[in-house]
């Protein structure tokens, strides 16, 4: 079931973003309206439906509101089946932004829970593309832009899973760029750091048990750390992006929004992993020791000591 303020003209370039109730998919959703984009935001369920068109109305502009549960194949196919309808056979552009952060220790989070991240945060948007891709290739024409995060390129401590679940994403866009690049289709990957969003709530929610865990120390520091989530940046700087990668007819392969991110990214590259190992483990809270001692170099021969 979808619903609608005003659809807007047939030729206005019909962008779709998941996940459009909160956070950057919600930024995004509204940018891309008030830049003209004939927006459908998916959501969940009907009360979030509710809540994006309100956020909309607030906002002086219109979009569409589907629901569509994309973790769920019949779901998403329902969604996307009535999206098509209301455009032309599919949309011009999808925005796959859907995705949570499941928290904890690899020794700790579950099989369920490892596969219910991986299915939001890698097969959903895999699952997506493929019902977009056959109406963008026969048109010519369109773009998938994938909400990846500089942990798609670094990894961190009690993040595990949801690393893993951003590098396979990184790998899964890296193929299909360019795998259909000769269609026509660009493929764009979004590599946030962090922005204050509702992501770092659930985050905190779906920790494993704290009384119950040799990692509990870890997790009351990562606790009071997203707690803070309202002092970060706002996620509009990220759907901005988005908004210059859709507008931009040959976009970067990659674009990392953020301070952090970028010093990150520079930072996995550049220093050794003796010393992110054990900064991230102070900064996770693991580890409230002095840094180990490097180990002793081999003695070189004597023509080649200065």
């Amino acid at each position: 079931m979808s619903t609608s303020r005003d659809p807007g003209s047939p030729a206005r370039k019909s962008v779709v973003v998941t996940g459009a109730n909160s956070g950057i998919g919600l930024a995004t959703a509204l940018e891309l309206a008030k830049a003209g984009y004939a927006v459908f935001g998916t959501v969940r369920d009907e009360s979030k439906a509710v809540r994006l068109r309100k956020a909309a109305w607030d906002a002086g502009t219109s979009l569409t509101a589907v629901v569509c549960d994309v973790g769920d194949a019949d779901s998403c196919e329902r969604g996307f089946a009535d999206i098509a309808a209301q455009t032309g056979g599919g949309p011009w552009a999808v925005v796959n932004n859907a995705g949570y952060a499941q928290g904890g220790a690899i020794e700790d989070v579950t099989d369920e829970l490892a596969r219910e991240q991986l299915e939001i945060n890698l097969i959903a948007p895999a699952r997506v593309a493929r019902l977009v891709l056959p109406t963008m290739r026969q048109r010519g024409d369109g773009v998938i832009v994938n909400i990846s995060s500089v942990g798609g390129r670094t990894t961190m401590p009690l993040l595990g899973w949801y690393c893993a679940s951003k590098h396979g994403l990184e790998a899964l866009s890296n193929a299909l760029r360019v795998e259909v690049a000769q269609f026509g289709i660009r493929v764009v990957l979004i590599e946030p750091g962090a922005f204050g969003t509702d992501i770092w709530a659930g985050g905190r929610e779906r920790l494993p048990s704290v009384a119950s865990s040799a990692y509990a120390a870890a997790y009351q520091r990562a606790d009071s750390i997203t707690a803070g989530a309202s002092r970060m940046p706002g996620p509009v700087w990220v759907a901005r992006t988005i908004r210059m990668a859709l507008a931009n007819p040959v976009p970067l392969a990659r674009y990392l929004v953020g301070v952090d991110a970028v010093a990150f990214t520079a930072t996995e590259r550049l220093v050794p992993t003796l010393v992110t190992d054990y900064v991230k483990s102070l900064a996770s809270g693991l580890r409230r020791t002095a840094l180990p001692s490097l180990p002793s170099l081999p003695s070189l021969p004597r023509p080649f000591r200065r």
